[in-house]
């Protein structure tokens, strides 16, 4: 009964996320430090991030937002957790949020998102055929952020 199954499509599925998240910044992951996820709470803005854990896999006709987390951005291999910021033509911007092997503290988030535009280790352009295409960034070794006070973080 295979053919009865019906396959999600990729522009559907690109469409449908994009509709849902243009604007907003999620957090890929698997699994976080409960006091990770407390500090990134008392940030401002912190509670505006959508947490999403690869670690669940997908159902079986997944999600937009499961099709892209683990269909599109998962099979990059950037390190964990992973910054994604989708913007409105219809780009999806993402920066580990690693150093030396551990998460950065949750309060330098606003300076890498300030940054985000011009130093991303991969960025996610729609294609034609209804996916996305990658464009590669700064090196993943590389995750200084330089701050509005002329001092770099990293």
């Amino acid at each position: 009964m295979e053919f009865l199954r019906r396959r999600s499509k990729p522009r559907k599925l690109r469409e449908a996320f994009l509709g849902r998240y243009t604007g907003r910044h999620l957090i890929l992951h698997r699994g976080l430090d409960p006091f990770w996820v407390e500090e990134l709470l008392k940030e401002p803005g912190g509670m505006g991030h959508f947490r999403i854990d690869l670690g669940r896999p997908p159902g079986r006709r997944p999600t937009p937002v499961e099709w892209v987390a683990h269909e599109q951005i998962a099979p990059l291999e950037l390190p964990l957790p992973l910054l994604a910021a989708v913007d409105g033509e219809g780009r999806i911007t993402l920066r580990h949020l690693t150093r030396d092997g551990e998460p950065i503290h949750p309060s330098e988030l606003s300076w890498l998102r300030d940054e985000l535009d011009q130093r991303f280790h991969a960025r996610l352009h729609p294609a034609a055929e209804g996916g996305f295409e990658v464009e590669w960034g700064i090196p993943e070794a590389d995750n200084t952020i330089e701050t509005d006070y002329g001092f770099t973080l990293g």
